[in-house]
């Protein structure tokens, strides 16, 4: 099985020039914990922003400046300060071992699937390996 084969395809991306705070209502209206980053003047691969990444990042400005200035900071943090740098991507023939294997390894939740200019095609997450092993397991009956 290769990556085409379980990914996400055409997944939610945010821009660059965002904010944390577009990024985490974003989050919440989509239902999604996973934000590829786009640069807003090409749309090419930028980086990742994680719930986890995210939820770390409120959670350190809730501690540092209180409640009061929570939305402020939010708003006018740039999701480039906070976004994982692009590191691990995909193309869509990669064998699923290998994902597996750098998943296990980084613990890493995601990986974005890119096609040839750096454009997100994709997404593989820890999420669609548990809904590919309920297929299988669900075929073995």
């Amino acid at each position: 099985m290769q990556v085409k084969d379980i990914m996400t395809a055409n997944p939610i991306c945010i821009s660059d020039g965002a904010s944390l705070r577009d990024a985490h209502l974003l989050m919440q209206s989509r239902g999604v914990r996973h934000l590829p980053v786009i640069a807003e003047s090409d749309g090419r691969y930028r980086g990742v922003l994680t719930h986890k990444k995210m939820i770390a990042s409120v959670v350190g400005m809730l501690n540092r400046y209180g409640a009061g200035a929570l939305d402020r900071k939010e708003r006018f943090t740039p999701i480039a300060e906070v976004m994982e740098v692009p590191g691990q991507h995909l193309g869509t023939d990669e064998p699923l071992t290998v994902v597996v294997d750098y998943f296990i390894d980084n613990k890493s939740g995601c990986l974005p699937v890119l096609d040839a200019d750096m454009r997100v095609i994709g997404i593989v997450t820890s999420s669609d390996f548990v809904k590919l092993a309920k297929r299988l397991l669900q075929q073995q009956g």
